[in-house]
């Protein structure tokens, strides 16, 4: 029989959470957008859409080297065609009760994806907007650059090392990870398992979130 990975055993300042694939799920959404555009750009799209999740738009466009292209306009095509296309967009089990149990101020959403479209999402996810939502635009460098976790902590007012991550990426783990944050890898949406020795958790149906007597925030697994 397999232990159940233990948990972070330390209280925290703030939870942030990536967005797609770690609060909610938009793989079919995301898929049915790339999947028409790679098609119509000679790509392979079954080995292709793998390598889309986590990262900005552009700079997964701008990594292809695609010769014409310009990575910049096709990115706001892209970005307004998954605006339109929000259906099957779900919560992830548990994460509105998790979010919901969580204080004010206490959690940041920082997403890979543009402000529209992580708004469009959560709407459509029937997950509400935090205080602080660090998106695409909002750094100069994405993840796995540290960049967007430190402005998420910067923004809530906290340090960097008393922040707790949700994750579902490398990309994603290796950002909190330069920010000297600890993380949770969410895996619900996972088709393989990633190479990380991050703790996993299916998705947040096991976990509720504990604030202290000290008004920190801890996470632990239901009784």
């Amino acid at each position: 029989m397999t232990a159940t990975p233990a948990l972070p055993q330390r209280d925290f300042s703030a939870f942030l959470f990536d967005m797609d694939g770690t609060i909610l799920t938009s793989i079919k959404a995301a898929e049915r957008v790339w999947g028409d555009w790679a098609a119509g750009h000679g790509l392979d799209v079954a080995a292709f859409l793998p390598t889309i999740h986590g990262k900005r738009t552009e700079e997964t466009i701008r990594a292809l080297e695609l010769p014409g292209v310009d990575p910049v306009a096709e990115a706001a095509f892209i970005t307004r065609a998954e605006i339109e296309d929000v259906a099957g967009i779900e919560a992830i089990e548990g994460a509105a009760d998790f979010i919901a149990s969580l204080p004010a101020g206490r959690w940041a959403i920082v997403t890979s994806a543009p402000r529209a479209l992580a708004e469009a999402r959560i709407a459509a996810a029937g997950l509400p907007l935090p205080a602080v939502l660090v998106a695409a635009e909002d750094v100069e460098r994405g993840k796995p650059a540290p960049d967007p976790f430190l402005l998420g902590a910067r923004k809530l007012g906290v340090k960097p090392e008393d922040c707790l991550v949700f994750e579902d990426t490398l990309a994603g783990l290796r950002s909190a990870a330069a920010a000297g944050m600890d993380s949770i890898v969410v895996t619900v949406t996972h088709a393989h398992p990633l190479d990380t020795d991050v703790v996993a958790v299916l998705d947040y149906a096991d976990l509720q979130a504990v604030t202290t007597a000290d008004g920190l925030l801890r996470v632990q697994r239901r009784p």
